[in-house]
């Protein structure tokens, strides 16, 4: 327990006679001067500081098992002990964990921040529990705060602007994290959207000019007298010739596309069709073979045999530009849709959510950097059947996204980045891991802890691994811890299915 002080043998012995004494006469029980400077925390002030606390301060019990104070109630009362054993208890990851037990006369707690006005509405930052029957000599804690600022300024002034400064910046550079995150994801979100952008522009000019040349074709044909059979002939084998298209599931290697189109170039020559150079490659892609060409042949005369098979092929090209920008419109689609989902703009803050979702919007959201160095391999390793988590998804794609571009940064000259997710029992795990180059086990401890950081000069805040443990420890109830040797680091977030009872909030 921090901050402690202790009374003399005697003092204690004379305190405890006060109290009774006092209870005797039937008056609320109070400590005399004499038996306040007894008590090691007083010794130093004089008799009329003394008799302002003996004036104002009181004694209070409280039997075994009972609650002296709970952790975020309102910090009324200022308490040192006088007899019996406490014990301070905080909510840590969903349990109620007792983090220290003492009997010595003297100790103190409570609204020790009441010293320090930085905030109003402040709150006991911890849980107190008498261990044994207890006494207490309590004083009202805005009314203690305000002498002890009176009798010692120039300390309080210190302690104040130590406080205020160090939250300060902390909120500043905490702000700034989130600044510099958004940025980083707004920059690859940008960078990802600009290709099949760019992508469905160069497909959309040229269909255009197919379209102009297709038109241009079809007015050839018209004016050559063409007889109906054969051009109802013509358009029955482009729409066979389309669906032929579509059905092609088979990609062809580089030697036997080249093969192909020397074949369909040969018989283009023999048949007198210009351009085959130009054309052979589209009736390829589209899976058209000599056979096809030889119907087309038969159904129509040879004198428009040129312009046909060009039609076609104009017609052929078409759909293979449409077939383009619906996938890059689709694209788009698929990562407006995800960066929805990772923002959680429109969904409710507390939910029961998929944790798989979350993950693979924020790879998506993060594929420019993860795939940038170009020898960063990506193995996502997810269980199947996962039961949903109830959590705050916004702030998990914060945690994720932390958690993948330290991961991605601890590996400049490549490697392998791991996604896994598995049930344990009645905890969800998910760990994120690298094959860099580890974190020394010395630093090990110290990484979740604010603004400590392994990065150089500049290139972190040292606070992204603390907003993650805050938000998976006190708004989850969950457990975020790290495994590192050379070659193998796995920070591995454990999610509860259950909403712990208390959960606590950070800032």
């Amino acid at each position: 327990m921090s901050d402690t002080v202790t009374a003399q043998a005697a003092g204690q012995i004379s305190v405890q006679a006060a109290g009774d004494s006092a209870r005797a006469g039937g008056e609320e029980p109070r400590l005399a001067p004499e038996e306040l400077t007894k008590l090691f925390l007083f010794e130093a002030l004089d008799p009329e500081q003394l008799d302002w606390l003996s004036t104002n301060g009181r004694v209070e019990t409280r039997a075994q098992g009972e609650v002296v104070y709970g952790e975020g109630d309102p910090a009324t009362c200022f308490f040192v002990l006088l007899e019996g054993c406490v014990a301070m208890r905080r909510w840590v990851e969903g349990a109620n964990v007792e983090v220290n037990r003492t009997d010595q006369v003297g100790v103190y707690a409570g609204a020790t921040a009441s010293f320090v006005k930085v905030e109003a509405g402040q709150r006991y930052a911890n849980g107190l529990v008498a261990v044994t029957d207890c006494r207490f000599w309590v004083i009202d804690a805005g009314m203690f705060g305000d002498k002890i600022r009176v009798w010692f300024p120039m300390a309080m002034h210190m302690l104040e602007g130590l406080a205020t400064g160090m939250r300060n910046s902390q909120l500043v550079v905490g702000q700034r994290e989130r600044l510099l995150s958004l940025g980083r994801l707004a920059a690859g979100l940008t960078h990802e959207l600009n290709n099949p952008a760019s992508a469905a522009v160069r497909a959309t000019a040229s269909l255009r000019e197919r379209v102009s040349k297709m038109r241009g074709k079809l007015s050839h044909l018209a004016s050559a007298d063409i007889d109906g059979h054969e051009f109802a002939a013509m358009v029955d084998l482009q729409e066979a010739a389309v669906e032929r298209m579509a059905k092609v599931t088979r990609e062809l290697t580089p030697m036997e596309t080249s093969q192909a189109e020397d074949e369909l170039g040969d018989w283009l020559d023999d048949h007198d069709v210009q351009g085959s150079w130009d054309v052979a490659p589209v009736l390829v892609a589209a899976g058209a073979d000599e056979a096809w060409l030889d119907e087309l042949a038969e159904h129509v005369s040879p004198a428009i045999l040129s312009d046909a098979v060009h039609w076609v092929a104009y017609a052929l090209d078409t759909e293979q530009l449409m077939n383009e920008i619906e996938d890059a419109t689709t694209r788009i689609s698929t990562l407006v849709g995800a960066a929805k989902q990772y923002s959680q703009m429109d969904r409710a803050s507390h939910a029961d959510v998929d944790v798989h979702e979350g993950l693979k919007s924020t790879i998506m959201m993060l594929k420019h950097k993860i795939m940038a160095p170009g020898n960063i391999t990506l193995v996502k390793d997810l269980a199947e059947g996962l039961p949903k988590v109830p959590a705050y998804p916004a702030e998990l794609n914060q945690v994720w996204t932390n958690l993948i571009d330290n991961a991605v940064q601890a590996m400049p000259d490549g490697g392998t980045l791991t996604i896994r997710t598995r049930l344990e029992t009645d905890d969800v795990l998910i760990e994120v891991c690298d094959t860099g180059t580890g974190i020394p086990q010395e630093l090990q401890e110290r990484i979740f802890e604010p603004f400590f950081t392994t990065k150089p000069v500049g290139e972190g805040t040292g606070l992204g691994l603390d907003i993650s443990y805050r938000v998976i420890a006190q708004r989850h109830g969950g457990d975020l811890r790290v495994q590192s040797v050379p070659g193998d680091t796995r920070f591995q977030v454990r999610l509860p299915l259950l909403t712990p009872e208390r959960l606590g909030t950070f800032a």
